[in-house]
């Protein structure tokens, strides 16, 4: 288990490309941005209609102290706003407000509006900076880390997308007391995969301290949310740009991402995600890679956060279709992600449709 720390750093080709900075409040945020050299910079706060009247008045109080001058765009909640469309409207705020290359934006929030704002930085006049606020347990165990950005075309998760790395990763984790239960329980689907895939004494330590991390024990939490970060920064620096390594934090995307499409994204990406990786365990179990006892202990931490081990209303010949429509697809082969025993996951391209409908069995 990795010892606690309050900042880490993540490095690229040995040299150190940002700072991951957990804190129990935005009182350090200011001081994190004059180190960046924000004092002559103009910051636009990107966030959406949940977040905003939580956090955006501190957060433009906090930030007009040390920079030039800032706004904010505020756009409607949700996975299906997280689109080119939304992109625009954002390129339009930035245009007329006179942002060059040289200023910032600020992704404040969770998945859906870092995801958003990365892209809109990594494609505005070719690429300006942006700063990650993570707000969702979500965001701040994986998505607002690693430099990985996207919107969805249509019904297609993240179809369209660069990998452009933030300047700071600021994350308050006093924010997870007012994030609702189903978003904490959908995090936690990326916090147990951290464990599946990598680190097995993670993974127990995390078995061990669910009922702290259920009561969001804030310390405990802290522990928790660094260890995954350093698990996240570990495969990023490994494989920025996701040739090979980085891939493995896909497990349970494929069919998880399916699922998700198919069900509107009605159902949250965390909870898909567990989904898929329940059924990918269970191709894993008939292979021989996992044992039975490892996919019932994997099922009960799901029981246990509040995350839901079936799906109904769809089909698997849907599911299996949509398949062939993710972004994973390499030469027509799904780069599907096994698990060699708990800690330790590895990229197969010999998942056959059979082996995917028989294990969606165990959650239709």
């Amino acid at each position: 288990m990795t010892q606690k720390q309050d900042r880490m750093t993540v490095h690229l080709d040995g040299r150190p490309i940002y700072d991951i900075v957990l804190s129990d409040s935005f009182d350090g945020l200011e001081e994190e941005l004059k180190k960046l050299g924000c004092a002559e910079k103009k910051l636009c706060i990107v966030t959406d209609s949940n977040v905003a009247p939580l956090y955006l008045e501190d957060a433009v109080k906090r930030i007009s102290g040390c920079c030039r001058s800032v706004t904010s765009y505020v756009f409607p909640a949700g996975e299906e706003n997280k689109n080119l469309d939304t992109v625009r409207g954002v390129y339009e705020h930035l245009i007329l407000n006179h942002y060059d290359r040289k200023d910032y934006l600020v992704a404040l929030g969770g998945g859906v509006v870092g995801d958003l704002c990365g892209f809109t930085a990594a494609t505005y006049l070719r690429g300006v900076g942006f700063i990650q606020i993570p707000t969702t347990l979500l965001s701040q165990v994986d998505s607002g880390i690693g430099g990985k950005t996207g919107v969805d075309f249509d019904a297609y998760k993240n179809m369209v997308g660069a990998f452009h790395m933030p300047k700071l990763v600021y994350t308050n984790v006093s924010a997870l007391k007012t994030l609702p239960e189903e978003q904490f329980s959908a995090g936690m689907g990326e916090v147990i995969k951290h464990g599946l895939i990598r680190d097995r004494d993670y993974f127990e330590w995390l078995d061990e301290n669910m009922d702290k991390i259920l009561r969001r024990d804030p310390e405990t939490c802290k522990v928790m949310i660094m260890g995954s970060d350093v698990i996240k920064r570990e495969v990023v620096e490994l494989d920025p740009t996701e040739q090979n390594e980085r891939a493995t934090l896909n497990f349970g995307h494929t069919l998880g991402h399916a699922i998700e499409k198919l069900m509107n994204f009605s159902l949250l990406h965390g909870h898909c995600v567990a989904l898929g990786a329940l059924a990918a365990m269970e191709i894993c179990r008939k292979r021989g890679l996992v044992s039975e006892e490892d996919v019932r202990r994997y099922r009960h931490l799901m029981e246990r956060c509040g995350m839901p081990a079936s799906v109904s209303g769809l089909c698997k010949k849907d599911i299996l279709a949509a398949t062939k429509s993710d972004k994973k697809m390499e030469a027509g082969v799904v780069k599907f992600i096994l698990l060699d025993g708990i800690g330790h996951a590895f990229i197969d391209r010999t998942v056959t449709e059979d082996e995917m409908a028989q294990a969606l069995s165990v959650i239709m």
